[in-house]
């Protein structure tokens, strides 16, 4: 079975490159692309086509529950999984409600975060 193609969105560069490590451990896993840019990530992800989308909601310029609406709403949508660094329960909701599959905490164990992960490739 080929590796589940992975897309993350995340503004701060060094939390990119945290996660792209830490999911290029499991190998059911391929981090496929990564932007932190609101401009760059729509394009990407209609033109790369991932599995799974992993999206920071808590953005500086106020557009992640925006950018979630739009991947889930595409034809073909990839599975969207939502990562924060604190749990809010608004937000938790929000994400849902804006077509999150998930919603996981960034600080989790790298092998819960890979199993959590892993989990939206079976639904």
């Amino acid at each position: 079975m080929d590796p589940a193609r992975v897309y993350i969105i995340e503004e701060h560069e060094a939390v990119r490159q945290a996660l792209v490590e830490r999911l290029s451990h499991a190998p059911n896993l391929q981090v496929i692309g990564n932007a932190g840019m609101a401009e760059d990530v729509i394009d990407d992800v209609c033109r790369m086509k991932p599995d799974i989308v992993l999206v920071e909601v808590k953005r500086s310029d106020g557009l992640g529950l925006e950018i979630l609406r739009l991947i889930s709403s595409m034809d073909g949508a990839p599975k969207v999984a939502v990562l924060t660094s604190y749990l809010s329960h608004w937000e938790k909701e929000a994400s849902y409600r804006a077509g999150a599959d998930s919603y996981l905490l960034k600080d989790i164990d790298p092998e819960e975060l890979i199993r959590d992960i892993s989990k939206l490739i079976k639904t």
